[in-house]
């Protein structure tokens, strides 16, 4: 394995850079890394978030891998669009789009999906260019429905007061603005482990304020209805879980269920003192977690060391 970067590092510039085009006309901005013949890889980032969120998985991989990572529509490079443009199905639609893009008829590749990232993995498990191009995939904080309620973001009993309000979190309008000592602080407290370094929780901030309010807003409401369940068994590929054990906005009973339900579970990895943020505040668990999808699964150079597997 490369020597791995720090989180901070910036991602190397990419190899190329395109625009795949969605189904319904939409311009997904991709980024390319690495060696084109190289085993792929593709990251979709979560929700607020953008390429630059992969920033120590690209550095890392890029040096042996083809590393696909593309912004979700309304977030970093790519454009946002209109009524209607902001469901599941548009994510998956965007997905296929890439794959189709980026990779050769009956390529395989590995992937990798934060939060919506992971969300879009599961709109996607029906769809034909995402069975013909996927090899394997983690899921890393993520859930495929009851967001709301089973969130923890808000220190309320669970109930209908606290998904009221977790609604209204994840739907609000107003741009979050510049970043500051104060919404460091709520930031951390809602997306990442206590004992998340000052370093990382500037650089999650600075990506997290940077999502347009009009995105961050329409892409909440459809978190506020997520309702995946009926696509996790379709998900048949061997699949990897994710989550870290602080994670309050998607708590590990998501991924626990997910493991539960995945017809080709590879195991649930929980990360203790590990929030919402995984790809972020534990880079090389990730990092190490998707070479060994690859090894597995796409190069067949896997060695026989236990999983790690909580």
């Amino acid at each position: 394995m490369s020597a791995r970067p720090n989180p901070g590092t910036p991602a190397p510039v990419p190899a190329r850079t395109l625009f795949a085009v969605s189904a319904d006309g939409s311009r997904v901005h991709v980024e390319l890394h690495g060696p084109e013949e190289a085993p792929a890889v593709v990251l979709a980032h979560g929700w607020t978030c953008s390429t630059r969120f992969w920033a120590a998985q690209i550095a890392d991989l890029a040096v042996d891998h083809r590393v696909i990572a593309y912004d979700q529509r309304g977030h970093g490079g790519s454009p946002d669009v209109g009524p209607g443009g902001h469901s599941t199905d548009a994510l998956a639609d965007d997905l296929e789009a890439v794959l189709a893009a980026t990779l050769a008829p009956g390529r395989k590749a590995v992937l990798a999906g934060h939060s919506m990232g992971g969300m879009t993995m599961m709109a996607a498990a029906r769809r034909p260019g995402f069975r013909e191009h996927t090899a394997a995939v983690l899921l890393c904080s993520t859930g495929s429905g009851r967001l709301a309620a089973e969130s923890r973001v808000l220190p309320l009993p669970k109930g209908a007061a606290r998904t009221r309000g977790t609604r209204a979190i994840l739907g609000a309008p107003f741009p979050l603005g510049p970043v500051t000592p104060v919404t460091r602080k709520l930031l951390k407290y809602a997306t990442m482990g206590p004992a998340s370094p000052p370093e990382r929780v500037e650089i999650c901030a600075r990506i997290v304020h940077a999502c347009p309010a009009k995105a961050r807003t329409a892409w909440g409401h459809v978190l506020s209805d997520l309702d995946l369940d009926l696509n996790v068994p379709e998900l048949r590929v061997p699949t990897a879980v994710l989550v870290g054990r602080e994670d309050r906005m998607t708590p590990p009973a998501h991924a626990r269920a997910l493991a539960a339900a995945l017809p080709e579970c590879l195991g649930l990895t929980e990360l203790p003192g590990m929030g919402h943020m995984t790809p972020l505040e534990a880079p090389e668990a990730v990092t190490a977690k998707i070479r060994e999808l690859v090894a597995g699964h796409l190069t067949g150079t896997a060695t026989t060391e236990k999983e790690d597997v909580a």
